[in-house]
């Protein structure tokens, strides 16, 4: 084996090595990156069977199905405030400590919550979510490109 052949291997082992460190992600950590705020990945389990005990999955997908809970941690962190974002942590930290195991009993734990920024935050952000989501806005929503329909031929009485 000659020098150039070993330098050329190990320069595609470090950047192999390089590539495929950084594509594992901390573990624990969330699936998507934040910048203000730091979640777990339990973190975010929790806020994903959240926002599936307020929007559940029927006929049509639920909120968790939809990714809901990745819009509502990506909408924390950008458009609210370090207030908010302190607010709802330390909400989500009290519902973590509930340790809710079935879906009635979260709906029923978020229910005693309505005043709180935390659950103002969740819901708002989830409706949010589910209205603008490509399943409601294909599926659900009949878009008509404006003006509309045109018909020359009407009759018109006088």
């Amino acid at each position: 084996m000659n020098r150039r052949t070993a330098l050329k291997q190990f320069f595609i082992l470090a950047g192999g090595l390089m590539i495929a460190s950084s594509c594992t992600g901390g573990v624990g950590e969330a699936s998507i990156e934040l910048r203000h705020i730091v979640l777990s990945a339990a973190d975010e389990a929790l806020i994903g069977d959240l926002v599936e005990a307020i929007i559940p999955g029927t006929d049509s997908p639920g909120a968790k199905e939809l990714n809901l809970h990745l819009f509502v941690m990506k909408m924390l962190d950008d458009c609210h405030s370090s207030e908010d974002q302190e607010a709802f942590i330390k909400g989500l930290k009290k519902v973590a400590k509930a340790e809710l195991k079935t879906e009635s009993a979260r709906l029923a734990y978020l229910q005693t919550l309505r005043e709180d920024v935390f659950f103002d935050i969740l819901k708002k952000r989830t409706v949010q979510g589910y209205l603008n989501s490509e399943y409601i806005m294909k599926n659900k929503l009949i878009y008509e490109l404006v003006p509309g329909h045109y018909d020359g031929a009407v009759k018109v009485n006088t």
